[in-house]
């Protein structure tokens, strides 16, 4: 299979992002959705906290995006402190669709129909090599997290929940 058959197995949106990006990542494509951290996992066959899970909030009204690890939560008081913001929500199905042009479960972390602002959890750094869907349910590539955060044109901040 080629680079190009590879990235066919994408979302187009996303597999056009790749292209532009110049990035050469191998298209994981699944039977079944793996729209949960550890669906994915489970299906790749890694830990849930080597999943990226690209999710969109609202911080007053603004969309953002922060990348989470699969095995982590997102602190909203801390992404809220973070921006700067009054108050942080999480986005509707709706809302996520018109901000990044994917469906839950298969956000990527780049190649959305909009630009926005963007917040990684430091914890993804914990790992040689992450995974994300690559903008469907059905579809995920691996990277290293450095240029996965780069290529997301992300901000490294600490805003996972603490550990019990």
């Amino acid at each position: 299979m080629t680079a190009d058959d590879m990235t066919s197995l994408a979302h187009p949106r996303f597999a056009a992002a790749l292209h532009e990006s110049g990035l050469d990542v191998e298209i994981r494509r699944f039977p079944d959705e793996t729209r949960t951290a550890r669906q994915a996992a489970e299906a790749i066959g890694c830990a849930v906290s080597e999943i990226v899970k690209s999710l969109i909030f609202a911080a007053d009204g603004v969309p953002v995006l922060v990348l989470m690890d699969g095995a982590s939560r997102v602190d909203v008081e801390r992404v809220r402190e973070e921006l700067g913001a009054e108050k942080v929500t999480r986005a509707d199905a709706k809302a996520v669709r018109e901000t990044t042009g994917y469906a839950i479960g298969g956000v990527p972390p780049f190649g959305h129909l909009t630009r926005t602002r963007v917040l990684a959890d430091r914890g993804l750094l914990d790992h040689a090599r992450v995974w994300a869907a690559a903008g469907t349910p059905h579809t995920v590539f691996a990277l290293d997290p450095k240029t996965l955060v780069a290529h997301a044109g992300g901000t490294l901040v600490d805003v996972r929940e603490p550990q019990a």
